[in-house]
C-alpha cells in the first residue's frame, strides 16, 4: 500500500453476498480441522508481500508454543479483487477459516448473509480488547447490531497536510485549525499568489464512492465528533454539521480557493497548498519526492472543525481493516482462531514488528504514549501524528449498501456544492431523500 489511490480502489471493491451464507454452510468439507490432536486453520493475508511475511513469521512463532494448532498462512487472491475472491470462496464451501483485509462495508455485507461469526461471541474477545489497549479504538467499530464482526489491525487516521513553506510565506506559522482560519489563509494565498489554491484535487467533482472517504467524511467527521451517518438500516446524518461542512466547501469555492481539474502533483509542486494525507504517502515522498521535509516543507494536522468547536481530540476518518473469523469454520477452528489472534496482540513487540514491517499504524490506543514503539517513532517523527490520532478515527459505515450511499454523497451534495450548483440545505435535503431511499 504505497499509495493511497491504490488502497483506496481495493477498499472500495466490492460485490453482492446475497445468498452466500446458504451455500457457505452446504455439504462441502471445511477445509482444516483437527487431526492426531491438531487443529489446523487456514489464514488468508492481505495481498501484499510485507503483510504476508509479517503473518508467516508470527504464525512459525505461535506454532512452536502452541503445538496442537497448526496456522496455514496463505494470501487470498486479488482477482478481480480480494473481496471477489472471498465472496467466491464462501459460495464454493472453501472459506479459510479467518482472513484479514475486511473493511467494515465488506464485512456488513458478509455478516448480512450470515457468513461472519460475531468476534464477542467467541471466548477470549474481551481479553484481546484489554490486552491490546484498544477499547475507545473498538467503540467506533461496533455494528447496528451491537455485535463486533471485524478486529481491527491498523487505523489509518488520515490527517491534512499543508505546505508549511507556502504559509508561512503567507505570515501563517502553523496549519489552520477552524474554517474561519482556513478561510483567512485563502484569503491571503489568492492576494500574494493567485495562481495558486488551497485545495486543488480532480476528486472534489468526482462521484465514485470511494472518494468521499479522503473529503467529505474527513471534515464530517471531525463537525459531528465521529456521527455514524448510517446505523443499520437508518439514516442518522447530522444535519447541522453537514451544512457546515458544505457551507465551508461552499465558501473555499467563493474565495477561488478550489480547483477540480487534473493536475500532476498539485500539492507536491505547490499549486495546491492543502490535501489530505495517508501514512503510505511519507514513504513514497522520501522516494519520489525528497524535498517534502517533515515540519519544513509540509506540517500534519487534523481536519479543520467549525468555529466555536474544540481544536482537541478532533475526529478524523480511518482508512482501517481487520481480521474477521468465517462461520463455515468448525467450532474448534473458530476457538483456535481466537486463540492464535490472543497470542498475537497480547505482545506489542508483535504491533511493532508489523509497524516496522508496513508502516501501517497498529489499531492501538496507546500508540503514541506506549514506550514499546517510541524508538520508532524518534525515526519516524512524520508518522506520529498518525500515531496519535487512532483513538479518535472513524472508521468506514458498516452497511453492505456502502458504495451505493457514498455515491450518492458526491452525486447529490458533494460535488454540486464544489461546483456551486447547490447551497448546503438543498445539497443535504437531496442526498438525504437519495440515501434513504437506498436504505429501504
Amino acid at each position: 500500500m504505497k499509495m493511497k489511490k491504490v488502497s483506496s480502489v481495493l477498499l472500495a471493491a466490492s460485490l453482492s453476498v446475497a445468498g452466500l451464507s446458504a451455500c457457505s454452510t452446504g455439504n462441502k468439507e471445511v477445509k482444516g480441522g483437527a487431526k492426531n490432536g491438531v487443529t489446523t486453520i487456514e489464514f488468508w493475508a492481505a495481498p501484499n508481500p510485507t503483510q504476508q511475511v509479517y503473518w508467516k513469521d508470527v504464525a512459525e512463532q505461535f506454532t512452536k508454543e502452541n503445538p496442537n494448532i497448526k496456522v496455514n498462512v496463505s494470501p487470498m487472491k486479488e482477482s478481480p479483487t480480494s473481496e471477489a475472491s472471498i465472496q467466491s470462496a464462501i459460495a464454493g464451501g472453501s472459506a479459510p477459516t479467518m482472513s484479514e483485509n475486511i473493511n467494515r462495508g465488506f464485512a456488513a455485507q458478509l455478516a448480512d448473509s450470515k457468513a461472519l461469526v460475531p468476534l464477542d461471541e467467541l471466548d477470549g474477545f474481551d481479553k484481546v480488547k484489554e490486552n491490546r489497549n484498544m477499547e475507545n479504538t473498538m467503540k467506533g467499530w461496533q455494528f447496528a447490531d451491537k455485535h463486533q464482526y471485524v478486529l481491527p489491525i491498523y487505523s489509518n487516521a488520515m490527517l491534512f497536510g499543508w505546505r508549511l513553506d507556502i504559509l508561512k510565506k503567507l505570515g501563517f506559522n502553523e496549519p489552520p485549525k477552524t474554517y474561519s482560519e482556513m478561510l483567512a489563509v485563502a484569503k491571503k494565498l489568492k492576494e500574494k499568489y493567485p495562481d495558486k489554491y488551497v485545495w486543488a484535487k480532480a476528486d472534489l467533482a468526482d462521484p465514485t464512492a470511494w472518494k468521499r472517504w479522503f473529503d467529505f467524511f474527513m471534515l464530517y467527521d471531525a463537525a459531528s465528533e465521529g456521527n455514524k451517518f448510517v446505523e443499520g438500516t437508518k439514516f442518522t446524518g447530522d444535519k447541522k454539521a453537514g451544512e457546515k461542512v458544505f457551507d465551508f466547501v461552499n465558501d473555499l469555492r467563493k474565495s477561488n480557493a478550489l480547483l477540480t481539474r487534473q493536475a500532476k502533483d498539485p500539492f507536491e509542486t505547490g499549486l495546491g497548498i492543502f490535501t489530505d494525507i495517508g501514512p503510505w504517502t511519507i514513504s513514497y515522498w522520501a522516494d519520489k519526492f525528497p524535498n517534502m521535509k517533515f515540519n519544513e516543507t509540509y506540517a500534519l494536522s487534523t481536519p479543520p472543525v467549525p468555529d466555536g468547536m474544540s481544536t482537541e481530540n478532533v475526529k478524523t476518518f480511518a482508512d482501517t481493516k481487520g481480521i474477521v473469523i468465517y462461520a463455515s469454520a468448525t467450532k474448534e477452528q473458530q476457538k483456535a482462531a481466537m486463540k492464535f489472534i490472543n497470542w498475537v496482540y497480547s505482545n506489542p513487540e508483535n504491533d511493532l514488528k508489523w509497524l516496522e514491517k508496513t508502516n501501517l499504524p497498529p489499531a492501538r490506543d496507546d500508540l503514541a504514549t506506549n514506550d514499546t514503539f517510541k524508538s520508532f517513532f524518534d525515526k519516524n517523527p512524520a508518522l506520529q501524528p498518525y500515531a496519535a490520532a487512532v483513538p479518535n478515527a472513524i472508521p468506514p459505515m458498516d452497511n453492505a449498501k456502502y458504495n451505493d450511499i457514498q455515491t450518492y454523497i458526491g452525486q447529490y451534495a458533494f460535488n454540486p456544492v464544489v461546483k456551486g450548483e447547490k447551497n448546503s440545505k438543498t445539497a443535504w435535503k437531496d442526498m438525504k431523500e437519495a440515501i434513504e431511499g437506498a436504505l429501504k
